[in-house]
């Protein structure tokens, strides 16, 4: 089965709106341990990945982490605040 070229015009606005991301912000009270053990719970990441998202946070102010449809990242998003850190789901691209 393939998908005919003229279908992907349509396609395209649909997939880009089902794609959201989960973005965490810093903080000064959560152990830098924490959130790299509560990223890979949430978002199934191994550790090295987790601590580029926790250094990127901690240095930047914020971090994407989980890139998915928007039940999936609230899912991680949930998670995440769990353990005192602020997270907001946004749509994968801010257009």
């Amino acid at each position: 089965m393939s998908l005919r070229p003229e279908l992907l015009p349509d396609l395209l606005p649909k997939l880009q709106q089902e794609r959201f991301r989960t973005v965490i912000f810093n903080n000064d009270y959560t152990p830098m341990d924490v959130v790299v053990m509560i990223l890979m719970q949430a978002t199934g990441c191994d550790a090295e990945e987790a601590v580029i998202e926790m250094w990127e946070a901690h240095h930047f102010g914020q971090a994407n982490v989980h890139f998915s449809s928007q039940i999936e990242c609230q899912r991680a998003a949930d998670l995440i605040q769990s353990v005192g850190v602020k997270t907001e789901v946004l749509p994968e691209w801010n257009d």
